[in-house]
């Protein structure tokens, strides 16, 4: 079934309009986002169940972006009469003057930037899905996910807590200007079990994660990730510490994503060009890997929890080639760092919510395949590591340093596995020498979205990335 468009919308969109269209009498450039996301949250333990609406991305309003003598400034409010937007337009209006007079007073200078193109567009998408959260069985899905976390307690002598939680949220935005009309409505969930054990002392988690564009069917593939959380803590609870030194290794599709998110996902975002805060800026046309390297970034270069139609500017999705066999072609920006650069937005504009500004964030960010697969990788390798499971990662887009933190790593002796694992792991280095040493790629690649992503440290948003398996070089300790 389609994901119906919200009612809530439809009917403020005539006033809506109409506020537009007496802004612009003073104003440029007008447009208007409004939101209205609703789902639900559970979340099971051993020792206590909870289900919220999806207060994380659930959310009700509208923010205002106008342009004058190239200065743009932006109001956001939740409560809108479209029977008076005379009325909302003066507020707006009275708003933004205000923020203009304490930019003076505060002797704040301002930068210059051109006018938004607003040509003829209009788009209404409904995507596809087989339930909707806000008519999901709740009782139904507790009961599910109680039974997982029980079933996990009967697993492992040494389980002390499985913790399961779902997330499904119904998405739903309205962007309009003077001649653009754009509506989608989509759904996306995640669920997530986290086994944890303890013998003699020793605690270890293990976690496993579901994620994709689709409603809360799909948690019925939630039970199928547990044994492979209480496989991976019993492997935990007997780990080794690694050596410290350069390894050839294997990332697993879920690494390889880790990977494709620090490495060239932070360090090509263009409005840290703007800033002259990335070292990538100097890279447009050089090889930064090596020929095998190919990474894409974009709502349309993968299905998962942050495909959508249209970013939060309204500029439409993209796919765009990053690296292409180890050049770095572009970056991906958001419509106002674009005009500031003098390059095309690639639909990659997106705020944490309505009361938030717009920056460019990452959607879906993955690594093309090869044609090798993971036997031949393993019996490639002298001495070195299988890498599994991602913990977190950061990167300094200035100096294109890197650290990741890996679950685990299965050591490979002689072309075979030894059975002998390591954890955890921070894998370390220089961005380019990482992606330079790409040499093998597997054919088939997954994509994993059960997290997010900040802006520093704050301004979180859902992101999405994968690939194949990948061979290469790093730095491990």
């Amino acid at each position: 079934m389609k994901a119906k468009f919200s009612d809530y919308l439809g009917s403020i969109k005539p006033g809506l309009k109409e506020m537009i269209r007496i802004l612009r009498k003073d104003y440029d450039y007008v447009s208007v986002l409004a939101t209205d996301s609703r789902g639900l949250a559970v979340r099971i333990s051993q020792r206590s169940r909870s289900v919220t609406d999806d207060t994380m991305t659930a959310e009700r309003g509208i923010v205002v972006r106008v342009c004058k003598g190239g200065q743009y400034a932006e109001y956001a409010f939740n409560q809108f009469d479209p029977a008076a937007p005379d009325k909302a337009a003066a507020e707006v209006r009275g708003a933004l003057e205000a923020q203009l007079v304490m930019l003076r007073l505060a002797g704040v200078k301002t930068y210059r930037t051109p006018l938004l193109p607003d040509e003829e567009q209009s788009l209404f998408v409904e995507k596809e899905t087989q339930q909707l959260p806000e008519t999901a069985d709740v009782k139904a899905l507790v009961e599910k996910l109680g039974g997982i976390s029980d079933k996990a307690m009967t697993l492992s002598e040494f389980a002390v807590e499985c913790i399961v939680s779902a997330q499904s949220t119904h998405i739903c935005k309205l962007f309009l200007t003077e001649h653009r009309d754009l509506s989608q409505s989509y759904v996306y969930s995640e669920g997530a079990i986290f086994m944890i054990v303890n013998r003699e002392g020793n605690t270890q988690v293990a976690y496993e994660s579901v994620s994709g564009l689709c409603g809360p069917e799909l948690f019925d593939t939630m039970e199928g990730k547990l044994q492979k959380a209480v496989d991976t803590c019993a492997e935990l609870l007997d780990a080794e510490r690694i050596q410290p030194g350069e390894y050839d290794i294997i990332a697993s599709p879920e690494v390889t994503g880790l990977i494709a998110h620090e490495a060239f996902g932070h360090g090509v975002e263009m409005d840290m060009f703007v800033k002259n805060r990335a070292l990538g800026a100097e890279y447009i046309g050089k090889r930064v890997g090596s020929d095998m390297c190919t990474m894409h970034e974009g709502a349309l270069c993968a299905e998962n929890v942050t495909s959508y139609a249209f970013d939060d500017e309204g500029t439409l999705a993209g796919d765009v080639t990053e690296i292409d066999h180890g050049i770095l072609r572009t970056g991906i920006c958001d419509a106002l760092s674009a005009l500031r650069l003098g390059v095309q937005p690639t639909g990659n504009g997106k705020r944490e919510n309505f009361e938030h500004k717009v920056y460019t964030r990452m959607t879906n960010t993955m690594f093309d395949s090869g044609t090798d697969s993971l036997e031949d990788m393993i019996a490639s390798i002298d001495h070195g590591y299988l890498l599994e499971g991602m913990e977190s990662g950061m990167e300094d887009p200035k100096h294109w340093g890197i650290q990741c933190i890996i679950k685990m790593g299965r050591e490979i002796r002689d072309g075979k596995l030894t059975g002998k694992v390591v954890a955890p792991i921070i894998m370390t280095g220089y961005v380019p020498d990482l992606l330079g040493g790409i040499c093998m790629l597997s054919p088939h690649r997954e994509v994993f979205g059960s997290g997010g992503c900040g802006k520093g440290y704050k301004e979180w948003v859902k992101v999405a990335d994968g690939g194949p398996y990948l061979k290469t070089k790093a730095r491990l300790g």
